[in-house]
C-alpha cells in the first residue's frame, strides 16, 4: 500500500531528525511528509535535509507560519490525494505516538477504511507518569465528545491515525473548520455520518520526550465548544 505518514510540526528540532528515523527503520515502505509552520528552531530546515538524504521518501511542505493543526493535515491530505498516494496518515511529531504500531496500523486497513491506534480500547493505555487529575480530564474529554455525537469509536479525540484514500476523497475536508486537538473530533464525526468504520489498535500514549507541549486553555475550550456546533453543522450529513 502506497503510504504517506503527515506530520505537523511547529519547533520539533529536537524530536523530528530521531522521529523520520525511527519511520524509516520500522515501516520502509512509508512516504513522510512534514508541514512545518516557519519554526523557528528550524524544524523545516531540518526536513529539508532528510529529504536530500532519502529522496523521493521524505518531503516537507512549508507554511508561511502557525495557522493550527487542522488546517496543516488537511494541507497534507491534499497534497498526498494529489500526489496519488492509496493511503495517507497522520501522527504526532513528539514520539508521543508509537512508532513500532505503523505496521499494524498499515495491515489493519486491508479490512477496514480507517485505522486508529487507540487509548481507549481493550490494552490500551496513557503515561504512566501522568497525574490522576490529568488522566480523568483526558477520558471525560473523550467520553464528552463520544457521548454527544453518538460515536462508536472509543478515541475520538487520538490523532495516530490511517485513512484510506478513498474515505479523505469522499469527505468535504473543505468544511473542515476545527483547528486545535477536536479537529480529530470533528474528522472521526464525518467519516462516521459517512458510514465508514474504524479499526481500533490498542496503543501507549507516551507524554512527549522533548520540547513543549502546544496544548492550553484555548485549545480545550474551542473542543468543548465545537462539539455542540458539529452536530448543526453536519445536520446534511445525517441518515434521513
Amino acid at each position: 500500500m502506497n503510504l504517506l505518514l503527515c506530520i505537523p510540526t511547529y519547533n520539533e528540532a529536537e524530536n523530528i531528525a530521531s522521529l523520520i528515523h525511527q519511520i524509516l527503520e520500522t515501516a520502509p515502505e512509508a512516504h513522510i511528509l512534514v508541514i512545518d509552520d516557519h519554526s523557528p528552531d528550524g524544524t523545516g530546515q531540518i526536513a529539508d535535509q532528510l529529504g536530500q538524504a532519502n529522496p523521493g521518501k521524505v518531503f516537507c511542505l512549508h507554511r508561511p507560519g502557525k495557522s493550527g493543526l487542522g488546517t496543516a493535515y488537511i494541507s497534507g491530505f491534499r497534497w498526498a490525494l494529489e500526489h496519488g498516494y492509496d493511503a495517507i496518515g497522520q501522527m504526532d511529531a513528539d514520539f508521543s505516538h508509537p512508532v513500532e504500531k505503523i505496521p499494524q496500523l498499515i495491515a489493519a486497513l486491508q479490512d477496514y477504511p480507517i485505522a486508529i491506534g487507540s487509548r481507549y480500547v481493550s490494552g490500551g493505555s496513557l503515561d504512566e507518569r501522568w497525574p490522576f487529575w490529568r488522566k480523568a480530564l483526558s477520558a471525560w474529554g473523550n467520553f464528552y465528545a463520544r457521548t454527544i455525537l453518538g460515536l462508536k469509536i472509543r478515541d475520538v479525540t487520538g490523532g495516530f491515525r490511517l485513512w484510506r484514500a478513498e474515505v479523505l476523497k469522499n469527505m468535504p475536508l473543505d468544511r473542515i473548520r476545527s483547528n486545535g486537538y477536536v479537529f480529530q473530533v470533528e474528522m472521526a464525526y464525518v467519516a462516521s455520518l459517512l458510514g465508514y468504520q474504524a479499526a481500533e489498535l490498542p496503543i501507549y500514549f507516551a507524554d512527549r520526550r522533548w520540547g513543549k507541549s502546544k496544548m492550553n486553555f484555548r485549545i480545550q475550550l474551542e473542543a468543548a465548544v465545537r462539539v455542540w456546533q458539529l452536530t448543526a453543522m453536519y445536520r446534511d450529513l445525517r441518515p434521513r
